[in-house]
């Protein structure tokens, strides 16, 4: 009887480079010049970002450095869901950006879709906020992991526990 291959799909997203992104970001807006006397701010409270800023101009701005320093440090940005921007206290505004960790309904109906259609060898099942994907043939778990790094997700995903 041949072994079985697997590995599992995940989203996950690390919180300490999250803050020391969030750290970074703070110390390049102290520095600049078009932030001097600015209120611009950002914190995490319980998985969330909330981004606070003088207008709506500067908070692109402040968004753009964040999702700079997100990306340099291996942060998936896919995973931010942003809210709408609302009126906060002091004239200033604030949005809030939810981190998503693991993979929703919706996005494990795709990637099940996706293995299906594939036509390999291969059984996937949903457990909990991953998916594992099962072979015998190491070649087809390798495919799979190809159609699904081309696939348009709604959010990033990992290829964890390879055996």
């Amino acid at each position: 009887m041949a072994k079985e291959n697997s590995f599992d799909i995940v989203s996950k997203v690390d919180m300490s480079e999250v803050t020391n992104a969030i750290n970074i970001a703070l110390k390049e807006i102290q520095n600049r010049y078009d932030f001097k006397g600015s209120k611009s701010d950002i914190k995490l409270e319980n998985e969330e970002l909330v981004l606070i800023s003088d207008d709506e101009f500067k908070m692109s701005q402040l968004k753009d450095v964040l999702i700079g320093k997100l990306i340099r440090r291996e942060v998936p940005v896919k995973n931010l869901d942003y809210g709408k921007m609302e009126n906060a206290f002091g004239g200033t505004v604030r949005q809030r950006a939810k981190i998503v960790q693991g993979i929703d309904k919706e996005n494990a109906k795709k990637i099940n879709t996706l293995i299906k259609n594939s036509g390999l060898k291969v059984k996937s099942q949903v457990q909990d906020d991953q998916i594992r994907v099962t072979g015998k043939n190491r070649d087809d778990l390798q495919q799979i992991i190809n159609s699904i790094r081309s696939a348009d997700l709604s959010i990033d995903v990992q290829f964890v526990n390879y055996r």
